[in-house]
């Protein structure tokens, strides 16, 4: 599979010496150039006269507090973040990631589901299988789906009734039967199922392909109901909008695109195509709630950009675009009114949209991880006064992390956290991504995102 558009890691270092700056409330400030000791672990270097990079060094909090100070200046609300865990299993990558019931799934190149508790993520278990790598995950309530090595799905039930994980596989999609061998070979995806998202109102799930298809299974009996080809490439992820079916799918040939199910029937037709570039597209989020839809898509030119629904068309306008990752965006989450996104340039930025309108701006960068942020999933932690959230990372440097973010409102800085005076300093943030080695050799070698 492809993620690279104009700007890869290399060509980015060989050809981009201007890089365009997003406006003022999408982005902060970048370099002007990147060397090549960009892709050595060295600390942050301080600025010289005459240089055009600028690199402040954030002050430390004070030891009483875990909690890191987001280094943007905006007018939003204030935003403190902290990694509460950081776990290396050595499993090789981490492809999925989904929550449900408390319990945060893991699924990797090994065999193995791991099972975490939240929220300082414990182990609670693991799922033994024999079919390969798992590519993608989704829980919903105590159900898990998971798509293997051999292009099957598998669903499993799962429980925590005290401290202890219990799961069972209910069933293989397709279905094994020596009768239906011919029939359950044209169900079968031919190749890496690479999504996986599930309508809760009629119990269908969706999965897409690699081989450009997109499947429908209706879970009560295990039988694919419907399928189609939806792009020209890889399918690269998948959502669908629980509140009327609609389901959204971007794929290696830079183009989104909207389903819709034909009225009483099982089948799907194709209701508009969102194509804005040449670049691949990797990632989408679906944000909904009574005050507006928004869609978001993340490609590999480091753009995400995003779609408003119009209330009584029902057609999504282009509303523009959030620029600040250097490299490729692989994965998105909206949860509320924030949208998470990882990147190949191996920080995770936090966006806020503001109520009412198309307005975006980013909140903060966590930067902990030392390669490309692969997957992520977040849920809600509401506290009496500040709005919580648990964000779950793992990146191709074969960490998994968990950050605890909290966001407060207007008229609480979350500088009372900290015991400086200093607290209006202008700070910047320094761009440069520190990279493993280990990572950037595999990358000159082999396309590592196959």
């Amino acid at each position: 599979m492809e993620f690279y558009g104009k700007k890869t890691l290399f060509s980015f270092m060989d050809e981009e010496r201007n890089p365009v700056q997003s406006p003022a409330h999408l982005t902060i400030k970048t370099h002007q150039d990147m060397s090549n000791q960009d892709l050595q672990f060295s600390p942050p270097r301080a600025s010289s006269p005459g240089h055009s990079t600028v690199v402040t060094l954030l002050p430390p909090p004070s030891p009483e507090s875990p909690w890191t100070l987001s280094p943007l200046q905006t007018p939003s609300p204030s935003i403190l973040y902290s990694c509460i865990a950081s776990l290396h299993r050595h499993e090789g990558n981490i492809y999925s990631i989904s929550v449900s019931k408390g319990i945060v799934f893991t699924g990797s190149d090994s065999k193995r589901i791991r099972a975490w508790r939240q929220p300082d993520c414990m182990q609670s278990g693991c799922i033994k299988t024999s079919s390969g790598e798992i590519r993608a995950i989704l829980a919903h309530g105590n159900m898990l789906f998971t798509s293997h090595r051999d292009c099957k799905i598998r669903v499993w039930s799962f429980t925590v009734p005290d401290t202890t994980f219990k799961t069972k596989k209910i069933s293989t999609m397709p279905k094994r039967s020596s009768f239906l061998s011919l029939r359950t070979n044209s169900q079968q995806h031919k190749e890496c199922v690479s999504c996986i998202a599930y309508y809760r109102a009629e119990g269908l799930l969706y999965t897409g392909s690699y081989d450009r298809t997109v499947k429908v299974w209706r879970v009560l009996d295990r039988r694919c109901v419907d399928s189609f080809v939806a792009h020209e490439s890889n399918i690269n992820a998948l959502v669908v909008n629980q509140d009327d079916g609609c389901v959204f799918t971007c794929s290696s040939d830079g183009s989104v695109k909207i389903w819709r199910r034909v009225y009483r029937e099982n089948s799907h037709t194709l209701t508009m195509t969102l194509k804005f570039q040449q670049s691949p597209v990797n990632a989408l989020a679906l944000s909904s709630s009574f005050s507006g839809c928004f869609l978001y898509s993340g490609s590999s030119d480091g753009t995400i950009n995003f779609w408003e629904k119009e209330k009584m068309s029902g057609r999504f306008n282009h509303g523009g675009f959030l620029q600040g990752h250097r490299f490729a965006v692989l994965c998105l989450v909206a949860i509320e009114k924030l949208i998470f996104s990882g990147s190949e340039d191996t920080t995770i930025r936090v966006w806020r949209r503001e109520k009412g309108s198309c307005f975006h701006e980013c909140l903060a960068v966590l930067d902990g991880h030392r390669g490309p942020v692969r997957c992520l999933a977040a849920c809600l932690e509401v506290e009496k006064v500040v709005m919580g959230y648990l964000v779950y990372s793992a990146s191709l440097d074969q960490i998994f992390k968990v950050w605890r973010v909290k966001v407060m409102p207007e008229e609480k800085s979350c500088l009372d956290y900290f015991d400086r005076n200093d607290s209006k300093t202008k700070m910047e943030y320094d761009m440069s991504p520190v990279l493993s080695p280990s990572w950037v050799e595999r990358k000159i070698t082999s396309n590592y995102f196959q």
